[in-house]
């Protein structure tokens, strides 16, 4: 019997399950400047028999303007849309991107709220794929459509959990965003610059090695332990700008050993939409 992959898998452990029965490989590819990139890669090439899913359409839910650029999808929505794909309780998924997990991430902590847990990001992504494989596919495959039931895990918190703890020892904010946006400088991407109060920082990138395959796990743990300075991992928030590199995070932790952390889905994009809420800057 084949083993479950829930945090990583290598490109060659992947290749040699291409084609089985209840595996599914989704492509996460996406550029938050240019919407239409992900599409327009997936079909110039991708991993064999790799379903494509869109970051603001699949992984995403309407935005209002006040719940951030990427508000969780509804998981009945999302549930059914995988399905499609030929994924329920049985299927082993993998997603992948070319920006080291930075989006793969997402699909992987979506299915893990839905109560999926056989879900594995591809480690180092397309390049480490066409780097050692070098096999890709141009034809969308045939879905076999299955019946995804969702059972949603307690794995989300929201603005208002975190406007009442952020400055209190219950919580223990950690903010993925690069230092400069989490200092309030160079912000392009949010109308406004800095970081929820008490909030600290670990940019999601740190989590990666030169190569853009994630650290190894006893190292991802000494970095973290640092970081948390024996603060329970249980307690810990993730949020960046929009939910999605903050995945990347979690994603890590769970390498780590270091179980338990919950999302802030809104994270800053909807945090400052309210003039209300306090704002940091600084280190």
């Amino acid at each position: 019997m084949s083993p479950d992959f829930t945090t990583l898998i290598t490109p060659q452990q992947l290749f040699a399950r291409l084609g089985a029965p209840d595996w599914v490989v989704v492509d996460c590819r996406h550029d938050l400047a240019q919407p239409d990139f992900g599409r327009a890669a997936y079909l110039k090439g991708h991993l064999p028999g790799a379903h494509f899913l869109h970051l603001d359409d699949d992984l995403s839910g309407p935005k209002t303007g006040v719940n951030g650029r990427h508000p969780l999808p509804d998981p009945q929505r999302l549930a059914a849309r995988l399905g499609e794909l030929g994924i329920d309780a049985n299927t082993q998924v993998v997603a992948y991107d070319d920006t080291g997990g930075m989006y793969a991430a997402r699909l992987w902590w979506l299915l893990n709220w839905l109560g999926h847990r056989k879900v594995a990001v591809l480690d180092g992504g397309f390049r480490a794929w066409c780097s050692t494989l070098q096999v890709l596919d141009r034809d969308a495959p045939v879905a076999s459509p299955r019946s995804f039931i969702p059972t949603l895990q307690a794995l989300a918190v929201d603005v208002d959990h975190v406007r009442a703890h952020c400055r209190s020892d219950a919580m223990t904010l950690i903010d993925a965003r690069s230092p400069d946006r989490y200092r309030g400088e160079n912000e392009t991407i949010d109308p406004v610059g800095g970081h929820i109060p008490g909030a600290i920082n670990r940019f999601f990138k740190d989590n990666l090695g030169p190569d853009g395959c994630f650290k190894a796990a006893d190292q991802l743990r000494r970095e973290f332990d640092t970081l948390l300075a024996g603060r329970d991992p249980e307690r810990v928030v993730n949020q960046c700008g929009s939910g999605v590199t903050a995945c990347h995070n979690l994603l890590a932790m769970q390498i780590a050993g270091l179980p338990g952390a919950k999302l802030y889905p809104g994270s800053w994009s909807e945090w400052c939409a309210d003039p209300a809420r306090p704002v940091a800057r600084g280190a």
